[in-house]
C-alpha cells in the first residue's frame, strides 16, 4: 500500500509539475501499477470507464459543429439587442454563458461569448476585463446543473450510475440542478451590485447569421435521448456513452455530405480533447490501483476520522476542501480520485453516499472560480484579454470571483444538506 501511495502522490506531483504532459504522467503511471503487479491487466482494462469517456468524446464532436454553425452567436446577438444598459448586458449574458455551458464544453461558452462582450466594450469604449471575467466564472458554474455539462458531471454519473433526469429530479426530491440554479440567481445579483454603475446604453451590432440548423437540432437530439434513455432503470451501462457518439457520428457523415468531402469529417474529430480523454483512461487505472492496495480506504478512515462520525462535519469537510483544492488544481483528477473515496466513506459509516457525492462535485466545480488559474474558462477568458492589450492581475480576477464563488456555493451547500443530508 505504501508503494502504491507514494506513486499516486508522484503522479499527482508531476501532473501539478508538467501540466502540459498530464496525459503522459497519467499514462506512465498507469503502465507502472500494471507492470509491477500491483493491478492485473483484466482489472485495469475494468476500471475504466468507457461510457465516461465515449459520452465526453461524442459531446464534443458534436458541440464543436454547433460552434461552427454561429447557432450561440447569434443568441449572444439576440440578448444584446433586448438589453437596455451594459450592466445588464453583462449579467444576462453571464446567465445566458451559464445555461450554454450546461451543455456545452466551458471553454468553447467563452470562446463564443466573452468576443460579443469584447465588442461591446470596444463600441462604448468601456474596459472589458471584469465584463470576460463575469462571463468566465458564470461559465463555470453550471457544469454541475447537468449530466452533459462538465467532465466531472460526467464522471460522477458514470461512477454513481446516474442518469440525465437524476440531475434534475433524484431520489425523489430535486436535483443538484436546482442547487446550481440557486446559486446562479444569487451570484447574479452580485453581479448585478459589481456593475450597478456601467449604464451607458447599449448598441446592438449587426446580427451573426446561422450557417446551418442540424448540427443545434443533433444537440437537442442528444439531450432528449438521454432523457427518454434515463426512463429504462435496467439499460446497458455504455447507453449513454453510445447515444453521444452515434450523435457525432451521424454529425460527421453530415457533415461531410453537406461539405462534398470526406476530409470534413475530421473537423469535429480535431475538436475532441484527446488530452482529456488520454488523462482520464490513465487515471481510471491509477484510482483503480491504489483502490486495490487499500489506499482508497486508507484515505476513507482518515476523513472519517476527522469527521468524528458526522455526516455533516464530513460532509462539510469534502465540500469546501473541494472549493479550496479546485482554486489551484484540475478538478478532474481530483474528482476522478475522490469519488471511490466518498463512496468508501459512506460505506464505512453505513450512510447514503448523495450528499457527499454532490458536496463533492458542487465544491469541485465552483471552487475554481476563486482564482485566475482554478478553471479552464478563467484561463480561457483571460487568453482572450491578453490578446486584445488587456491585463488581469490577481486582484482583478478575485473582486469578482471570490465573492461570485461564495455566492454561488454557500445556498448550494445549505440546499443540499436540506434535501440529501438531514434525515
Amino acid at each position: 500500500m505504501l508503494i502504491a501511495l507514494l506513486l499516486f502522490a508522484a503522479t499527482y506531483v508531476l501532473m501539478l509539475l508538467l501540466p502540459k504532459r498530464r496525459p503522459v504522467v497519467a499514462l506512465i503511471s498507469a503502465a507502472v501499477f500494471v507492470i509491477s503487479g500491483m493491478l492485473s491487466p483484466q482489472r485495469a482494462f475494468a476500471a475504466v470507464d468507457f461510457n465516461v469517456l465515449l459520452m465526453i468524446a461524442g459531446t464534443m464532436g458534436t458541440v464543436a459543429l454547433v460552434i461552427e454553425s454561429k447557432m450561440p452567436f447569434l443568441l449572444s446577438d439576440l440578448i444584446v439587442e433586448k438589453v437596455p444598459n451594459v450592466k445588464w448586458a453583462i449579467v444576462i449574458l453571464s446567465l445566458f454563458a451559464g445555461v450554454v455551458s450546461a451543455f456545452i464544453d466551458n471553454v468553447a461558452t467563452v470562446l463564443m461569448i466573452a468576443p460579443i462582450a469584447m465588442a461591446m466594450a470596444k463600441r462604448l469604449d468601456l474596459n472589458p476585463v471584469k465584463m470576460i471575467i463575469a462571463i468566465s466564472v458564470s461559465s463555470n458554474l453550471q457544469g454541475a446543473a447537468t449530466l452533459v455539462g462538465d467532465t466531472t458531471s460526467i464522471l460522477l454519473g458514470g461512477y454513481a450510475n446516474m442518469s440525465f433526469n437524476d440531475f434534475f429530479w433524484y431520489m425523489g426530491k430535486p436535483g443538484i440542478f436546482f442547487a446550481v440554479e440557486l446559486g446562479a440567481v444569487i451570484s447574479a445579483l452580485i453581479l448585478l451590485f459589481l456593475f450597478r454603475r456601467e449604464t451607458a446604453p447599449v448598441e446592438a451590432g449587426e446580427r451573426t447569421k446561422v450557417t446551418d440548423y442540424v448540427p443545434t437540432v443533433l444537440l437537442c437530439a442528444t439531450v432528449l435521448l438521454l432523457i427518454v434513455a434515463s426512463l429504462f432503470p435496467d439499460r446497458p451501462a455504455m447507453t449513454n456513452g453510445i447515444i453521444c457518439a452515434v450523435i457525432m457520428v451521424i454529425g460527421m457523415v453530415y457533415h461531410a455530405i453537406r461539405n462534398k468531402s470526406i476530409k470534413a469529417i475530421a473537423g469535429p474529430l480535431k475538436e475532441i480533447d484527446l488530452e482529456t480523454i488520454l488523462l482520464l483512461f490513465g487515471l481510471f487505472i491509477v484510482v483503480g490501483g491504489i483502490t486495490e492496495m487499500g489506499v482508497v480506504d486508507a484515505i476513507a478512515s482518515l476523513f472519517t476520522k476527522l469527521g468524528g462520525g458526522s455526516v455533516f462535519l464530513i460532509y462539510t469537510i469534502i465540500t469546501w476542501a473541494s472549493v479550496a483544492i479546485s482554486a489551484f488544481i484540475d478538478n478532474i483528477p481530483y474528482v476522478a480520485t475522490m469519488l471511490p473515496v466518498v463512496q468508501s466513506i459512506a460505506v464505512a459509516m453505513g450512510v447514503d453516499p448523495t450528499v457527499l457525492y454532490f458536496g463533492l462535485l458542487s465544491g469541485a466545480t465552483l471552487g475554481g472560480n476563486l482564482t485566475p488559474i482554478g478553471a479552464s474558462a478563467n484561463i480561457t477568458g483571460i487568453g482572450i484579454l491578453r490578446k486584445e492589450g488587456w491585463e488581469v492581475t490577481n486582484g482583478d480576477f478575485m473582486r469578482i470571483g471570490v465573492p461570485f464563488t461564495l455566492a454561488a456555493i454557500i445556498p448550494a451547500y445549505i440546499y443540499l444538506w436540506i434535501f440529501y443530508g438531514v434525515h
